[in-house]
Formats: C-alpha cells, sequence, structure tokens
C-alpha cells in the first residue's frame, strides 16, 4: 500500500511541478510579446480584448491589464461582479488560457482597424487568395495552412507603424503567430506530461480527472490523456479528442494537471494530508457553528415574547382602553 501511496505522490509532484512550469513558460511568453509590442499598445491607447458580459479584459497603455469577474455570493445568493488590476504576466496566464490570450488581440486588433474578418476556409478565403472556387490546386498536406500562406503573401509586407491601422495590423499578425505557437507548446506540454507519468499511471490504471455532462476527462493506463466534449456550436453531439494538438483546443495545460492533481487527492487522500487535514477542520468549525447558532437563536426570540407580555400587562394595570377616544368629552 505504502508503495501504491508513493506512486501516486510522485505523480501528483510532478502534474504540480509541471503546471508551474506551464505557468512559467506561457508568462515568459507573454511578457515578450507584451514587451516587444509596448510602444504600439501604448500609441493605440490600449486595446479592449474580451467585452462578452460579464467577462471582460482589457489592457491599458502602460501594459497592465483590467479584468472582471463574476460569481455567486453564497451568503447573499446574488451575483457580483469585481474588477481586478493585474499587473503581471504570471498572473494573467494563472487567469486566462494563453491561447485565449493572443486570439483576444488577434480580433481587437482587427476590429480596431477596421479589417474584415480573419479568412476561413470557406469561399472568401479562395477569392481573397484569387483562386477560383472551382479550381483544382495541390496545396501540399494542408490545403488550409497554404491557401492561408498564399492569402498572407498577397498582403502589405512594408507596413508603417505612424497610424493605428498600420500598428493594429502587425500586432494582430504578431498575435495570430504567437497564438500558434502557444498552442504547440501547450500540446508539447501535455505530451511530455504522458511520457513522463507512462510508467506510473500504468500501475494506479484509467484515473478519471473530469466527468460533467458536457465532458469527460481521464489518463488512461496507457499513459495518454483522452477527452469527449460537447462543443458549444453542437447540440448533444459528442466529439472525441484524438492527440494533444486537439485536447489544447478545449483544455488549458494549467486546468488540466490542477484537476488531475485534485483528482488523486480525491481518489487517495494519503497522498494530500494537508487537504484532508483541512477539509476535517473546516467541517468541525462548520460543526460547532451550527451548535453555537442553534442556541443563540431561541433567546432573542424569548427576549421579544417577554417584552410584548410586559407591554400588555403594563396596558392592563393603568385601565387604559385601546378602544376609547382621547379626544372625546368629558360627559
Amino acid at each position: 500500500m505504502d508503495s501504491h501511496n508513493d506512486l501516486l505522490g510522485e505523480l501528483a509532484g510532478d502534474a504540480a511541478l509541471e503546471r508551474a512550469d506551464f505557468i512559467r513558460q506561457a508568462a515568459e511568453q507573454l511578457h515578450k510579446f507584451l514587451d516587444h509590442h509596448r510602444d504600439r499598445i501604448a500609441s493605440i491607447g490600449g486595446l479592449t480584448l474580451i467585452d462578452e458580459e460579464p467577462d471582460y479584459l482589457s489592457i491599458a497603455p502602460d501594459l497592465t491589464f483590467r479584468s472582471r469577474s463574476r460569481y455567486l455570493d453564497d451568503t447573499t445568493g446574488e451575483w457580483v461582479s469585481e474588477t481586478e488590476v493585474i499587473e503581471s504576466s504570471s498572473e494573467l496566464v494563472e487567469l486566462y488560457n494563453s491561447a485565449d490570450i493572443y486570439a483576444a488581440f488577434a480580433e481587437a486588433a482587427r476590429e480596431a482597424a477596421g479589417l474584415p474578418p480573419e479568412p476561413t476556409a470557406e469561399g472568401d478565403l479562395y477569392e481573397t487568395a484569387g483562386i477560383a472556387p472551382d479550381e483544382t490546386v495541390s496545396l501540399g498536406e494542408d490545403p488550409y495552412a497554404a491557401a492561408a500562406d498564399s492569402w498572407a503573401a498577397g498582403q502589405p509586407i512594408s507596413l508603417t507603424e505612424d497610424d493605428d491601422e498600420s500598428a493594429a495590423r502587425r500586432l494582430y499578425d504578431l498575435a495570430l503567430e504567437y497564438q500558434e505557437r502557444s498552442q504547440r507548446n501547450e500540446a508539447r506540454l501535455l505530451e511530455d506530461f504522458e511520457s513522463a507519468s507512462a510508467g506510473l499511471i500504468s500501475v494506479i490504471g484509467d484515473l478519471v480527472i473530469v466527468d460533467d455532462e458536457d465532458e469527460r476527462l481521464m489518463l488512461t493506463a496507457a499513459g495518454t490523456f483522452r477527452a469527449e466534449v460537447i462543443p458549444e456550436d453542437a447540440e448533444e453531439t459528442w466529439r472525441t479528442l484524438d492527440g494533444a494538438d486537439e485536447l489544447v483546443e478545449f483544455y488549458d495545460p494549467t486546468d488540466v494537471f490542477g484537476d488531475l492533481a485534485d483528482a488523486l487527492a480525491e481518489a487517495f487522500p494519503s497522498v494530500a494530508p494537508e487537504l484532508e487535514r483541512a477539509g476535517a477542520t473546516a467541517a468541525g468549525t462548520d460543526a460547532e457553528e451550527v451548535e453555537s447558532g442553534g442556541d443563540d437563536k431561541a433567546e432573542p426570540e424569548d427576549e421579544d415574547d417577554g417584552a410584548d407580555a410586559a407591554g400588555a400587562a403594563g396596558a392592563t394595570d393603568e385601565g387604559e382602553d385601546p378602544d376609547k377616544d382621547e379626544d372625546e368629552p368629558r360627559a
């Protein structure tokens, strides 16, 4: 049993280390991106990256971020919105998926510049790239990537940075590049973890990480992540995610490693005794509050009842008639 728990402890420890390493790498990459565009962002005056109720994220000219979060207050039962200032890249990547951050930069830059939506693999891409819809061409292993490269090659290469539109266009292109790079890094990180943990998870067997109505994620005994999700644009249609490249489209490795550690701690409490002790302490505190709260509740009611009774008795002793009109003339 001890050997089994040791293996689980090593797996949980590796997951925590990989998560910390991912956050460090993602923060460094984001810091380089922001530092490279420091002057451009200042010239533009900042950008609103996300503005979808209740989510909001913007970057100020000084490269600090403003984020708005919304949560349900357990005490009042009401939704509460909070806005906070995020000053460091490491703090931001703790809250947001790096790929989503770069995608938000790209979309915000295009919108600020008044550029058309990003070309897709449909007719607008072929039209922009100068390819007839019925024309058959050989575009290599990835037709979409080749067509996108063809479209990009037709764009102006020399761009000035003296106006908002040029700066936004250059910022948009770089944001897309970093988004792709971030996704590749995330996929590689998951693959590295699969290789490192294969010998440990093979002893434990399949481990369910998330099992919700619209998503299922597990680490299999073969040492690979396996996931099924229902995309937002597909009603009741499950999609199987094959490989790390598809997994990072829906999952942030930070969340994957954190949820994995939580699943291990729940399945094998001995690997995280500090969490078990904290849960027991919290349960004991709640029990004491409930017990003391029940004793205190009766006292004010008794006092109020006594005061009401005393008031009624006083009115009777004084002989007052509550139905008598004080303004009635004496006989």
